[in-house]
């Protein structure tokens, strides 16, 4: 039932996708409504949704542009329900833009498959990435997207080696201006960025540990599912899967190293994960598989945002 729905790539299956997310968002929001009594709070609150609904047609818009995906909306359903996982990311501004601008990074860097424009693509995507570690410095660990990037298709011309490092002295300029306009002592904004804690007891509530081993679990799943299928996928697209793997574990690394620990960190995993689940679905298989993995997903996104409200 829900394979057939979202089988095809319809506005009416977008619009769907929008009106849940809202939905849910709005669930999430309601729960405190302290913030409707200022009009910042309340733009804040719509900008937030903005971005989220943003990086789902992003993520979209990726693997329908690369054919990494048929005709179909899994992609955008997914995304929406692997949010419901860990409802609090749906109040963590800073990690919604930071995962924003890693999204047109990543964007770029799977388009680089074509070889054209090179150069601005991969200036690009790194300036995109320290954009992000703006807002949550971890996410500049992408950059070895960049760097896998270019052995993968540009590695003989050693200008493309030079670029990040161009767009870090671009970044680096616009943050020394934003830190001496708004009074920002860099020192200290530093070395509370680059802090480490691998520990994970962060836990308030035995309902965050469940969402976190369900996702685990169902991200073993599919990781799983797209390394044993890989050698049967067009020749052309092996490397933006062999990308796409790896965007999926630099998300997990930055999760397991970030200071400020919480479930919300893995943000940066869904896109590359939506992916690899849309993948899996789509490849030839019995129609009760199918079903099945997506109503058990359903199933697993909906108890784990109503178990933590």
């Amino acid at each position: 039932m829900i394979t057939s729905v979202f089988r095809k790539s319809t506005p009416l299956n977008f619009s769907l996708v929008v009106i849940l997310m809202l939905v849910f968002f709005s669930i999430y929001q309601f729960q405190d409504l302290s913030w409707t009594n200022s009009f910042l709070l309340i733009l804040k609150k719509g900008m937030l949704f903005c971005v989220l609904l943003a990086s789902v047609f992003i993520t979209n818009f990726v693997v329908k542009r690369n054919g990494l995906s048929k005709d179909s909306t899994y992609t955008v359903f997914f995304y929406f329900l692997f949010l419901l996982f860990f409802p609090s990311v749906l109040d963590n501004l800073n990690l919604i833009v930071s995962n924003f601008f890693i999204l047109l990074a990543l964007r770029r860097l799977i388009s680089l498959q074509s070889l054209k424009a090179s150069k601005e693509k991969i200036f690009d995507a790194s300036l995109w990435i320290f954009l992000a570690a703006l807002f949550h410095f971890w996410s500049i660990i992408f950059l070895v997207l960049v760097f896998i990037s270019i052995i993968f298709h540009v590695s003989r011309d050693y200008r493309n080696w030079i670029l990040p490092f161009i767009a870090f002295f671009i970044v680096g300029i616009l943050f020394m201006i934003y830190a001496t306009v708004f009074d920002l002592n860099v020192i200290e904004y530093i070395i509370k960025s680059v802090q480490i804690n691998f520990e994970i007891n962060y836990f308030t509530n035995n309902y965050q540990n469940g969402a976190l081993s369900i996702y685990a679990t169902i991200a073993l799943f599919f990781l799983v599912s797209m390394f044993a299928t890989l050698s049967n996928r067009p020749q052309l697209l092996h490397t933006s899967f062999k990308k796409i793997i790896a965007s999926f574990f630099i998300g997990v690394v930055i999760f397991l190293i970030s200071a400020s620990k919480s479930n919300d960190l893995l943000l940066f995993t869904f896109a590359p994960l939506t992916m690899m689940a849309t993948s899996h679905i789509e490849i030839p298989q019995e129609k009760l598989n199918q079903e099945l993995v997506m109503y058990v997903l359903t199933a697993c996104s909906l108890f784990a945002f109503f178990s933590q409200l």
